[in-house]
């Protein structure tokens, strides 16, 4: 029991990692520090999905599903979670990279505003 709550707790948290690599920089425009946090982990989600890597923490979720006498899964949390509810089954070198691209394209828009902003609040303090 202990093993899937954790699990499921990881699950959770992963999503919510996930959330925060493609939209935390909406947090920076309400919390400028957030940025310190923010751009490792986009880069982070991003350099997993252009590598074709998995990130750690689907191991360690699956080894906790199979330690609760769990079925495991095969593949990534993006693969076995996110893509079958957004894309038809099956997640390929080209789906992930768009992904990454996606994840780039996101946050180059976000920081874009975040910069506009505080350009213009530098211009009004001046």
């Amino acid at each position: 029991m202990l093993y899937c709550l954790l699990a499921d707790g990881l699950v959770v948290f992963h999503g919510l990692f996930v959330a925060f690599v493609v939209l935390g920089a909406l947090l920076v425009l309400w919390r400028p520090w957030v940025l310190w946090l923010h751009l490792p982990a986009a880069l982070w989600g991003a350099w997993i999905e252009f590598s074709g890597w998995i990130c750690p923490l689907t191991p360690w979720e699956q080894a906790l599903r199979q330690r609760a006498g769990q079925a495991g899964y095969a593949g990534g949390f993006i693969e076995h979670y996110l893509i079958p509810l957004i894309y038809p089954p099956g997640l390929t070198t080209h789906v992930q990279t768009i992904l990454g691209v996606v994840v780039v394209a996101a946050n180059l828009g976000l920081y874009t505003l975040v910069w506009q902003r505080f350009v213009a609040s530098q211009m009004a303090n001046a």
